[in-house]
This record gives structure tokens, sequence and C-alpha cells, in this order.
């Protein structure tokens, strides 16, 4: 037991990117850089939609919580990362691993449940015009905005609660620049076969199922879509729904490449270093997706500079 305690609250090693000395205060500004501008940009998407009355709809609803999902997703970790490239140190305490491992696995699952009810609101848009107001009404958005919460929060507690019942002896050294979830349950000297069906399980319920849904939706879209006879229309009821397909592809491509990455080599860096595009790239790229695809968007945002303008 004094080994165990001795080891958990020891901490762990994140070996980063690279342990090459010179490439350090590069990685340093150009993920800083990357780091400020999702911020910025997802921030300004949420003033937008608050700002301008004409956004209050479902699909600019889900779209700021969307934005606020990606800024505590890529806080969860770059903050850490950029902190350890700063001071030369790669520790993590015990509780800070255990801790990044849960947010990341919640606003993780929180954005692909968020993308699911956006893309059903697409659903109901295009396929039933008629109806839209009535389905996709407060009520709704707010009850599948609360069950996105609650089954994100679950989950990440569940798993982090089988964390903390492993223990690990001395190899404390994780090939990544945060504590991602499989490679902290590889170090565990203890029994960890709970752990692996647990993730297995969760893999299926937070990915698979969203992501069926998603494409259920979108199949009954295009099917929809190609039904209208000009085609004027047709590019209408796609151009509505273009930035948030986009966004969902960028997503759950990149994680796929992740995983065949991490599947077909034994090089765990190499896997590190394809996670940067889902981590940091995708939520860097959302708000220009949405905004530069978007007209509502960018007429807001002209409106919300052109009031900042005024005020400086």
């Amino acid at each position: 037991m004094e080994q165990e305690n001795h080891t958990r609250f020891s901490g762990f090693l994140l070996l980063g990117l690279s342990d090459e000395a010179e490439l350090q205060p590069l990685l340093f500004w150009l993920f800083l850089s990357m780091y400020l501008i999702t911020i910025s940009g997802n921030l300004l998407i949420i003033l937008t939609t608050i700002y301008d009355s004409h956004l209050h709809t479902p699909m600019y609803f889900f779209l700021s919580n969307l934005s606020f999902s990606d800024i505590c997703f890529t806080s969860t970790t770059i903050p850490k990362m950029l902190l350890n490239l700063y001071i030369q140190n790669k520790g993590i305490t015990y509780e800070g691993c255990l801790t990044q491992l849960y947010f990341f696995i919640l606003f993780a699952e929180l954005d692909i449940f968020l993308l699911s009810a956006m893309a059903y609101d697409r659903f109901v848009a295009i396929c039933h015009p008629l109806h839209y107001t009535t389905k996709m009404n407060p009520q709704l958005c707010v009850l599948l905005l609360l069950a996105s919460w609650i089954l994100s929060v679950l989950d990440s507690l569940l798993r982090g609660l089988l964390v903390l019942r492993l223990s690990f002896c001395t190899d404390l050294e994780i090939p990544h620049f945060f504590c991602e979830i499989n490679q902290v349950i590889q170090l565990a000297c203890s029994d960890n076969l709970l752990n692996v069906i647990e993730m297995y399980f969760a893999t299926v319920l937070m990915g698979i199922i969203p992501l069926s849904g998603i494409v259920v939706s979108y199949s009954r879209i295009v099917s929809s879509v190609l039904r209208i006879t000009s085609a004027g229309g047709k590019y209408k009821a796609f151009s509505t729904c273009g930035s948030h397909l986009s966004v969902v592809c960028l997503f759950y491509g990149t994680g796929l490449g992740v995983y065949l990455s991490s599947a077909t080599t034994q090089n765990s860096r190499t896997s590190a270093t394809a996670s940067v595009m889902y981590i940091v790239v995708t939520p860097m790229l959302n708000p220009f997706i949405y905004s530069l695809r978007n007209k509502d968007i960018k007429g807001a945002l002209k409106k919300l500079f052109s009031i900042l303008n005024t005020m400086v």
C-alpha cells in the first residue's frame, strides 16, 4: 500500500510531441497561436449569437454551446502543454492527470452529442419545415442540451473512478502531450480489464450511436433534397447544413485518423501528433467554417464589429 500511494502521488511524465530541444520554442509559439485563435474565434461565435436576435434559433443555440464546449475541450490540454514547454518540465501530478482526463472526456463527448443534436435540427428543418418551430421548441432544445451534459458528466465520472482504482508502479511515462486515457490505463500494474471493457462500451454508446444518428439524419436530408425539382431549392437546402456537415466530417475524420494511426503503428508519438488534429486544429477551424459559409453569421459579425468600432 505504501508503494502504491507513493507512485500515485509522484505523478506522471508527459513526453510531449518531441524530445528535440531546438523544437520546443517553435512548438510553444505554434500551439500558443493556435490556442489564442481557437479561444478568440469561438468567443466571437458565442458573442455574435447572443448579440443578434436573428440568431436566437435552435441551430445557433447549439452552435454557441458547441463553441463553448470547444473552448473548454482545448483548454483541458493545451495550457498544461504550453506550461510544460515554457518551464521545460514534463511532469504532471496524479491529481492533475485525473482532472485533465475527466474534463477531456467530458467535453469530447459533449461535442459529439451537440453535433448529433445539430444534425437532428437540420433534419427537422429540411424534412419537416412546416413543423420546425413546434418540434424544435425551446423546451426540447434545453432538454437535448441537458441530456448531453448529463450523459457526458456521468460517463467521464465513471471513467475517472475506474482509473482511480488502478495502481501504478515504476513506468510513469506517457508518450503524449496530455493524459490520454488509453495511455494511462496501459501504464497500470494492476488489473485493467474492467477499464478496457468500459472503454469499448463507451465507444459504442458515446461514439457509434450518435454517429449513426447523424448518418441517418443526413441520409434522410439527402433523400428529401433530391426530391426538390428546382436547382435553387436544392442549393438552398444543402447550404443550410453544409457548415455542420463539414464540422462533422472534420471531427470524426480526424478522430478516426488518430484511431487508425494508433492501431497501425507502435510509435505512440505518431498517434500523439495525429491527435493534434482533432484536439487543436478542429476547434480552431470550426468558427471559420461557420462564419465563412454562413451569411447570417457573417452579417451578424459585421454588425458586431461596426458597434465595437463606434465604441472605440
